[in-house]
This record gives structure tokens, C-alpha cells and sequence, in this order.
């Protein structure tokens, strides 16, 4: 199902793109991705995560900027390390790392700009607008503490589904044969939108001290993903001949 959702909104996204040209490129990357969020003043610590994306590009004459159309899956989020916590008695303990996890469908469409590099190669840069679609979370998994404690960790609740911002990024080109390449590409992904947003919450009591009820402040996250990925490039050549 995912997979022909991504197909469709590809075809749609590129329509414009290569209605004017026969001659495009496409193919599918994926590998290592790092998420960052900051929990308003909590920072938490990355995510390391994977992603996975199909695109299509146009291809025009010369090094002119090419336009791209790509989208995956993307499991954006952040994670709790080496954290200790102490209860009433001033016992100590280290929890396992937790890890908060988004798993977002993420849409580009952008621009790059080539360069020749070497005898065959190329670099590029691009730029892109990015829109993402949160299919699910694990957030569930904290549901037995955040019963106890509520506020402490996100809920689903205050999960929001849509959000948008930026793909920046570049990387190389590296042809196999005429029609069969390989490419390398390396992005930051910010986000302009709240991937959670959730209000205030009062009469909380604390986990640290049982005894003392506290405020939980208004929580706000946001994405921000550094994505390395590899992949494949094929081309649909078409030539005239008169």
C-alpha cells in the first residue's frame, strides 16, 4: 500500500516536470538517518534510524538545474541514553535507552544543480520543499509511565499528522554505463512545523520526589534529520532520428 501511494503521489508531483521532455532519470537510495529534536528545553539525544526513498528527475542539456521529485519513509525522532534517575530513598537506577519514534512519509520537490567532477562523474547540490504524513509512532510503548506520571513523555493525542520544511543537500554521481549509475547524498532536513505540540499540564506529580506536585510547561518538537544515502540512478534515454 505504501508502496503504491509513493508511486502515485511521484507521478503527480513529476507530471509537470516531464511532460516537455521524454529523456528522465530515476531510481531509489536509502541508508543512515540521524534525528535531533529538542524538547523544548530538554535536548534530547539522536536517533539513529534508517530511510529509504524513490525519485525521478528530469534531465536536461548541459549541467543545467534539474528538477526532482522523491519520496520514502522516514523514521524521524530522538532517543534517551545513559539517563539516571533516583527515587525517594536516594536509590539510583539506569534505564534502558528509550527511543521516540516517528515514522513519517516524507514528499521533496526541488532543484539541483550539476557539476562535472572527474572524467565521468558529477556533484551536485539541490534544494527542495518537503512535506511529511506521520503513519504511526511507538509512543504507545511509554503508556504504563505515562500513567504514572503524565506529561513526562509524549502521547499520540498531541501528535501532529502534517508537517512541512526544507531538504538541503548534495552529493555524487558516479555512472556505471551510459543508462546505470550509482549516487551517494548527503542532506540536513529541518522542519518549520510542530511535529508535537502539547499544552501545559498542572497538579503532575513528580517522578523525582512523590511528595511535591509540579507543572508540566508546554512541549513543542521539531524534526531535524542529517541523512546519508546511497543508491542507484537509471536513465530512459529517448533519441529522434529524423
Amino acid at each position: 500500500m505504501i508502496k503504491n501511494l509513493l508511486l502515485l503521489i511521484l507521478f503527480v508531483l513529476s507530471a509537470g516536470t516531464l511532460s516537455a521532455q521524454n529523456t528522465f532519470a530515476w531510481g531509489v537510495k536509502g541508508g543512515l538517518l540521524v534525528g535531533i529534536q529538542k524538547w523544548e528545553s530538554l535536548q534530547r539525544d539522536p536517533l539513529l534510524k534508517y530511510h529509504g526513498d524513490i525519485y525521478i528527475e528530469s534531465v536536461p542539456e548541459g549541467n543545467e538545474f534539474a528538477l526532482f521529485a522523491q519520496g520514502g519513509l522516514h523514521l524521524k525522532g530522538s532517543a534517551e541514553r545513559n539517563t539516571r534517575f533516583f527515587d525517594a530513598n536516594g536509590n539510583s537506577f539506569d534505564p534502558p535507552t528509550r527511543e521516540f519514534i516517528f515514522r513519517n512519509i516524507s514528499v521533496v520537490l526541488g532543484a539541483k544543480q550539476k557539476f562535472d567532477f572527474g572524467a565521468t562523474a558529477s556533484t551536485y547540490y539541490s534544494f527542495g520543499i518537503r512535506g511529511d504524513y506521520t503513519i504511526n509512532t511507538n509512543l504507545n510503548e511509554f503508556q504504563n509511565f505515562t500513567a504514572v506520571s503524565p506529561g513526562i513523555y509524549p502521547v499520540d493525542f498531541f501528535v501532529r499528522k502534517f508537517n512541512y520544511g526544507v531538504s538541503v543537500g548534495g552529493g555524487f554521481e558516479f555512472p556505471f554505463s551510459e543508462l546505470i549509475g550509482a549516487v551517494v547524498d548527503l542532506s540536513v532536513n529541518p522542519d518549520f512545523s510542530f511535529q508535537y505540540r502539547q499544552p501545559a499540564i498542572g497538579n503532575v506529580t513528580s517522578p523525582f520526589n512523590p511528595s511535591q506536585v509540579i507543572t508540566i510547561p508546554e512541549r513543542k518538537i521539531v524534526n531535524l534529520t542529517l541523512e546519508l544515502s546511497v543508491g542507484f540512478r537509471f536513465l530512459r534515454k529517448v533519441e529522434y532520428i529524423d
